[in-house]
């Protein structure tokens, strides 16, 4: 009898590989760099990986979710920075509905990544939501660093 269920690989592509030249200082930097993701129809994690002095490595997506959530985890958050060597990271997703305001899940897993990152000794810098500019967000993205809402200097 032939087994009936088939496990399905898929991996997710680089997509985007920049030049170590491009430094990443600030999360207005970051959402310069990520501001493709402002119309996306999805959430979508991705990761901007650094050097030690915060050359631009590479950027990831790490997932590709639905509407409004996306599953995400440490050891897909970390693999990138793991494998091109990287200091810290940036995570970045956004909100399709183009409000910037951080969810309570939001807040969690950003917290959980930083605590990940300090056992790794690979540094979360910052997590920007990316969303549409309004008369509430005239930049159209949010810091979780610059607002205070998760501390990064575990």
């Amino acid at each position: 009898m032939q087994d009936l269920y088939m496990t399905a690989m898929v991996q997710i592509p680089l997509m985007i590989r920049e030049g170590k030249t491009t430094k990443c200082r600030t999360p207005s930097d970051i959402a310069a760099i990520c501001a493709d993701m402002r119309d996306m129809s999805q959430e979508s994690m991705q990761v901007v990986i650094l050097d030690s002095k915060n050359n631009i490595i590479t950027r990831q997506m790490i997932t590709l979710g639905l509407l409004d959530a996306s599953l995400i985890h440490p050891r897909e958050v970390f693999r990138a920075a793991i494998q091109h060597n990287g200091a810290a990271l940036m995570m970045v997703h956004n909100h399709p509905s183009g409000d910037t305001s951080p969810s309570v899940e939001d807040i969690r897993i950003t917290k959980q990544m930083v605590e990940a990152g300090r056992i790794l000794g690979i540094r979360v810098l910052d997590h920007v939501i990316m969303g549409r500019p309004d008369n509430n967000n005239e930049k159209g993205f949010m810091s979780m660093r610059e607002s205070g809402i998760v501390n990064f200097a575990v």
